[in-house]
């Protein structure tokens, strides 16, 4: 029995009238979106640092959940638990449309790309697996040094659309991305130092 996936940007197109009209919370998104599972809570938490957008920041609401997200989907759990502080973080409705206005554009392009196959890596087992490279991933974007924020998040968000649109191709290839990109940067922390994420910094800006 096949079974109809409604289209991501759809689904965050509806989610902006769903939200209160002032400020929106970690819990408004949990009931909003819970019943959809994990990818999409992590596809919406992964976006601000995934594609950054000015005056937007990465803090609390973002990265914390990431953690608390990722390490259920490692354990194989169901059913979504947030510390209950978490859940009323809060960030304008202003600044939540700006984000998802601004992650539009680039997931209606990406749709035209994703489509369901290789299915069996998006569940069972697999699901495991991807909760503990996603883990790895959210706790880059919570250490607080240059390009440990953006690449790991792409990662995350490629791997929930994966999830969410069963495509085991896009779940391949956002795990391969976020980890190549922490284990180079873990290699230069440890044996060059900061200074050497200084250097890989400049050296991204000078072909940009």
């Amino acid at each position: 029995m096949s079974e109809t996936i409604r289209p991501i940007s759809q689904v965050l197109f509806d989610l902006k009238d769903t939200v209160p009209k002032d400020k929106v919370c970690t819990f408004d998104l949990l009931e909003a979106l819970h019943e959809r599972g994990f990818g999409f809570l992590l596809f919406i938490f992964a976006l601000p640092a995934a594609i950054p957008l000015p005056g937007l920041g990465i803090n609390l609401i973002i990265a914390a959940p990431l953690v608390f997200l990722t390490a259920q989907q490692a354990l194989g759990r169901h059913s979504i638990w947030i510390p209950e502080k978490m859940k009323y973080k809060s960030i304008s409705k202003e600044r939540f449309e700006t984000m998802l206005d601004g992650a539009m554009p680039y997931l209606v392009k990406i749709e035209y790309l994703v489509r369901p196959r290789l299915g069996f890596m998006t569940q069972g087992v697999f699901g495991n697996i991807i909760g503990i490279a996603g883990l790895i991933m959210a706790l880059s974007v919570c250490i607080p040094l240059p390009l440990t924020n953006t690449v790991p998040s792409m990662g995350i968000a490629l791997m929930a659309i994966g999830v969410i649109m069963r495509d085991g191709l896009a779940v391949l290839a956002g795990m391969v991305l976020g980890l190549v990109w922490v284990g180079g940067l873990s290699y230069i922390l440890i044996f060059i130092g900061t200074e050497g994420l200084d250097l890989v910094k400049e050296t991204i800006k000078s072909f940009l």
